[in-house]
C-alpha cells in the first residue's frame, strides 16, 4: 500500500477509475426531477436548439437567474451524448473525479497521502455528497470551485514571499471567478467572508494590501466578470440588477415556497451526512498532534463551514443544497479525527443518544420504505396523509423487487460497526462500517430514487413525452414546472404565434406593474392565452387533480384523463381561431 501511495500518478489514475465506475454508470436510468435538474437541462437544450450559447434562456427568453458556465458544460455533454438524462448528469459525474482528485491532493499536501485517501473514502461514504454527484444540479461544480479558491487563498496567505505565492493567488482568483460564472455573485460573499474571518482571527489584515491579494482580486474580477461585461457591452447591463434582485429575494423571502426554520441546515447536515456528521462532532475539538500549518488549514476550512452554515441559516429561502459546500470541511475534519486522533475520540452521553436516535430512525425509515407497496392502501385509507396530491401520487402502480426493506438493516449494520470501532478503538471496524454505508448509499440511490420519481412525477413526464410527438402547445396550470418544456421538446416556433405574442406581452405588462418580473410571469401569461386566446394548434394543459376546478369550468377545454394526482386537458383550435 505504501508503495502505491508513493506513486502519485498511479493514485490519481486509480481514484479517477474508481470514481468513474461509481458515478458514471446508470445516471440516465431515471427522468430528471423538477425543478432544478430539469431547469438547468432545459437551459442547455435551448442553447443547442436556438444556437444561442452566449445567453441562458428559459422558454427561449433570457433567464438571468444563473450564469452560463454549468449550462455550457451540459450543452457540451448533450452535443456529445444527445439531449437526455445521461447527458444532463454527466458533468457532475466528471466533477466527482475532479473533486476526489482535489481532495486527495489537498489532503496529501496538508497531512499525508494516507489522509488524502481516507478523506476520499469518507466523502463517498456520506449520503448527500455521493447523491449530488449523481444529479444534474449546479452545486457540485460550484462547491468545488469555491473550495479550491479557499484552499489556494489559504496557501498564498500562509506562504508570504514564497515561490508559489503569486501562483496560488492567481489560482484562487480564477477558481472564484469560475464559481461566479457557475452560480453567481454569492460565491464572492461566501469566499470573502471566509477569508476576512481568517485574517481577523490571525490579526493579519495588512495582507489585503499585498500584491498577492491584489492579484487574487484582479483575477477574480477578470474571470468572474467576463461574461457579465460581455453582456453589458451588448446592451444587457440590466442583468446585474436581475442577479442582485434575485439574491435579495432569496435572502429576504422563502422563494417559491422554500422556507424553513433557522436550524434547517443543521438538521440537513446531521441527517443527510450521517454518520459522518457525528464523527465530525467527535473530531471537532481534537487538535492534538497537528503541526501549526495543519492547525491553520483546519481553522480555514472550519471557518468556511461556519460561514456557509450561518449565512444560509439566515437566508430565508431554505433548500437542501444551499449548505452543500459544508461537505468539504465536514468530511475533512471527520477524516482528520480518524487518521490523527482516532484513539482519543470519545463519545459523551449526549452524542451517544444523538447517534442512536439518528441511526435507529433512519434504519426504520428505510426499512419501512421497502414495505410501502404492501401497505399503501391502508396508508391511503387511514387519513394519515393530509395532502390530497400526495395521496394520489401514492396510488401509482410501481414495481418493487421485495428486497428494498433490507436497506434499513444494512444502514443499521454500518452504524453499529462505526459505533463499536470508536468505543473499542478498532480502526478496521470503522473502515468496514464506512464501506457498508457506501454500499447502502449506492443501493438506495439505485433502488429507491427511480421509485420516488414514479410516484411523484412519472405520470406527468409520460404525458409531456407524448406531447413531443405532436405539433402543439403545452403548459402547466396552477403549479410551477420546467419538465413539460424539456420533455415535450418545445421549439422557438412554439412561441411565435402573433396572437400569442400580443396577448402574452399585454399580460406581462400588467404583471410587471403588480411587481412580477416578465420572466416569472411568462408561463402564467402563456397559460392564459392557451385557455382564452386564438390558438392555431392543440393546447395541452396539465394541473394537479386537486386544483383542476378552474379548467373544468372552461367549456372549451376538454379533460382527457387523470393519473396519480395529475389531470390532463386539451383545448382544440376553433375554425375562427384558424
Amino acid at each position: 500500500m505504501q508503495g502505491i501511495l508513493r506513486n502519485n500518478t498511479l493514485v490519481i489514475l486509480l481514484i479517477s477509475l474508481i470514481a468513474g465506475l461509481i458515478f458514471i454508470p446508470f445516471i440516465g436510468n431515471c427522468p430528471l426531477f423538477d425543478w432544478d435538474e430539469v431547469n438547468f437541462a432545459e437551459c442547455a437544450r435551448e442553447m443547442i436548439v436556438s444556437g444561442n450559447y452566449s445567453q441562458v434562456q428559459m422558454n427561449f427568453r433570457p433567464f438571468w437567474e444563473k450564469p452560463p458556465f454549468f449550462i455550457w458544460l451540459q450543452a457540451l455533454s448533450m452535443n456529445l451524448f444527445g439531449v437526455n438524462e445521461f447527458a444532463a448528469r454527466f458533468p457532475n459525474a466528471v466533477c466527482s473525479i475532479a473533486s476526489l482528485i482535489s481532495i486527495y491532493l489537498i489532503g496529501k499536501k496538508i497531512y499525508s497521502a494516507k489522509f488524502g485517501i481516507v478523506w476520499c473514502f469518507v466523502y463517498v461514504s456520506t449520503t448527500l455528497p455521493y447523491f449530488y454527484f449523481k444529479s444534474g444540479i449546479i452545486d457540485p461544480w460550484y462547491n468545488l470551485f469555491i473550495f479550491l479558491s479557499v484552499y489556494n487563498a489559504f496557501c498564498f496567505l500562509n506562504n508570504p514571499e514564497g515561490k508559489k505565492e503569486l501562483l496560488n493567488a492567481l489560482a484562487a482568483g480564477c477558481f472564484l471567478g469560475l464559481a461566479v460564472l457557475t452560480k453567481g455573485p454569492a460565491a464572492l460573499l461566501v469566499t470573502g467572508l471566509t477569508i476576512l474571518a481568517y485574517l481577523i482571527w490571525n490579526r493579519d489584515l495588512k495582507v489585503l494590501l499585498k500584491r498577492s491579494f491584489i492579484l487574487f482580486a484582479f483575477s477574480t474580477l477578470l474571470i468572474g466578470g467576463s461574461w457579465f461585461l460581455v453582456e453589458w457591452a451588448k446592451g444587457n447591463g440590466h442583468i446585474i440588477r436581475e442577479f442582485i434582485d434575485y439574491q435579495i429575494r432569496l435572502y429576504e423571502t422563502g422563494d417559491s415556497g422554500h422556507d424553513g426554520p433557522f436550524f434547517y441546515h443543521v438538521v440537513v447536515l446531521l441527517i443527510g451526512c450521517f454518520p459522518t456528521s457525528i464523527i465530525f462532532i467527535f473530531s471537532y475539538l481534537s487538535r492534538n498532534g497537528l503541526t501549526p500549518f495543519q492547525k491553520r488549514a483546519r481553522k480555514m476550512f472550519l471557518l468556511l463551514f461556519w460561514v456557509v452554515l450561518i449565512l444560509f441559516s439566515i437566508v430565508k429561502t431554505k433548500i437542501v443544497h444551499y449548505s452543500s459546500l459544508c461537505y468539504y470541511p465536514l468530511t475533512f475534519v471527520a477524516a482528520l479525527g480518524i487518521v490523527n486522533n482516532f484513539q482519543q475520540l470519545r463519545i459523551n452521553s449526549f452524542l451517544k443518544v444523538l447517534y442512536w436516535i439518528c441511526a435507529i430512525l433512519l434504519s426504520i425509515a428505510f426499512t419501512a420504505i421497502g414495505f410501502v407497496e404492501h401497505f399503501k392502501n391502508s396508508i391511503i385509507s387511514s387519513g394519515l396523509i393530509q395532502d390530497e396530491f400526495a395521496v394520489q401520487n401514492l396510488s401509482a402502480d410501481v414495481k418493487w423487487t421485495g428486497f428494498e426493506f433490507l436497506l434499513g438493516p444494512m444502514l443499521l449494520t454500518g452504524s453499529i460497526l462505526i459505533y463499536l470501532s470508536v468505543t473499542r478503538k478498532k480502526i478496521k471496524l470503522l473502515y468496514g462500517g464506512l464501506f457498508v454505508q457506501f454500499l447502502f448509499i449506492s443501493l438506495a440511490i439505485a433502488l429507491i430514487v427511480p421509485k420516488i420519481e414514479q410516484y411523484s412525477q412519472h405520470a406527468a413526464i409520460e404525458f409531456y413525452k407524448s406531447a413531443a410527438k405532436h405539433k402543439c402547445y403545452i403548459e402547466t396550470e396552477g403549479f410551477k414546472s420546467y419538465a413539460y418544456i424539456f420533455y415535450s421538446n418545445r421549439l422557438p416556433e412554439d412561441y411565435r404565434n402573433p396572437d400569442q405574442i400580443k396577448y402574452v406581452e399585454k399580460q406581462l405588462d400588467a404583471m410587471e406593474k403588480s411587481g412580477f418580473t416578465r420572466l416569472s410571469g411568462f408561463s402564467t401569461a402563456n397559460t392564459l392565452w392557451m385557455e382564452e386566446g386564438k390558438i392555431d394548434r392543440p393546447a395541452y394543459l396539465v394541473s394537479k387533480t386537486k386544483d383542476e376546478q378552474s379548467l373544468l369550468k372552461n367549456v372549451e377545454i376538454k379533460k382527457l384523463y387523470q393519473k396519480n394526482g395529475f389531470s390532463f386537458f386539451v383545448r382544440m383550435p376553433s375554425k375562427t381561431d384558424k
